[in-house]
């Protein structure tokens, strides 16, 4: 950790597991995308008792007001780790949350959602008392509902020294974490290894991927890459036994994520 910064509470604990284990796994709950709210709470607590190092609750769409808040409330009554809002616009947050992805979407053609939506959502965030995580996002093709959301001028595929300078402008400009993601479930599966290698060798500060993430196998091949923390969602929305999942991909990371320490 940089001595220079003051990191809060949830960053903390997120550098300490990285120098710890080398390689994390986060678990994603779009609470839309369950039947119900208890279907979405109890993915959490498998999530969790399957080794998940942190639990986010967000999506692109609709992840707000009373959903939000009793979604997250519940999830923090049943999991031991934080729980950090993936945002979609700024009415996700909510106050029962430990900290949120302050996200600028560094390739959005719309600057609302690199400097507009934070503008609006930081007094509030403030004022909840959750703690923001300075993350620049980076959206690669086929961008899925994010990608159309967020007016994105998608990073083509074959194209990883962009998706490199745009992580470097991230961190340039402050972020203390960078997100890659193709959206939720594509086809195309997920990003490609040298895309993941260029940017890891492009920043310093720790490199989360996301999107199409569905065997452990996968898993380890980008963190073999170089992320630093694989976040997975749709899997565990269509995982008849979460926690036997989550818990041989944690297992696998692990095992990679020890030649990094």
């Amino acid at each position: 950790m940089n001595k220079g910064i003051s990191y809060g509470k949830v960053e903390k604990y997120i550098l300490d597991r990285l120098d710890q284990y080398g390689a994390l796994m986060f678990s994603l709950i779009d609470p839309l995308d369950y039947p119900d709210i208890d279907h979405a709470v109890e993915t959490a607590k498998q999530a969790n008792e399957g080794g998940a190092d942190i639990v986010l609750v967000g999506g692109s769409m609709g992840v707000q007001g009373d959903v939000l808040d009793d979604v997250t409330r519940r999830i923090k009554e049943n999991v031991n780790v934080p729980v950090i809002l993936f945002p979609g616009n700024i009415g996700t947050i909510t106050r029962y949350a430990d900290a949120i992805y302050f996200m600028s979407l560094m390739n959005s053609r719309n600057t609302y959602w690199i400097t507009m939506a934070q503008t609006l959502a930081a007094p509030v965030i403030l004022k909840s008392k959750i703690e923001p995580l300075p993350v620049g996002y980076i959206v690669v093709e086929p961008g899925g509902t994010v990608g159309w959301v967020g007016d994105v001028n998608l990073i083509p595929r074959n194209k990883p020294k962009v998706a490199a300078a745009l992580a470097m402008s991230a961190q340039f400009t402050g972020s203390r974490f960078i997100i890659t993601d193709t959206g939720s479930n594509p086809p195309q599966g997920h990003i490609p290894l040298d895309l993941i290698s260029m940017v890891k060798h492009s920043i310093t500060v720790p490199y989360i991927v996301a999107g199409g993430i569905k065997t452990s196998d996968a898993a380890v091949n980008i963190v073999k890459a170089g992320a630093d923390i694989v976040q997975i969602g749709t899997m565990l929305e269509k995982s008849s036994n979460v926690k036997e999942k989550v818990n041989k991909i944690v297992k696998a990371i692990r095992e990679e994520g020890k030649k990094k320490t």
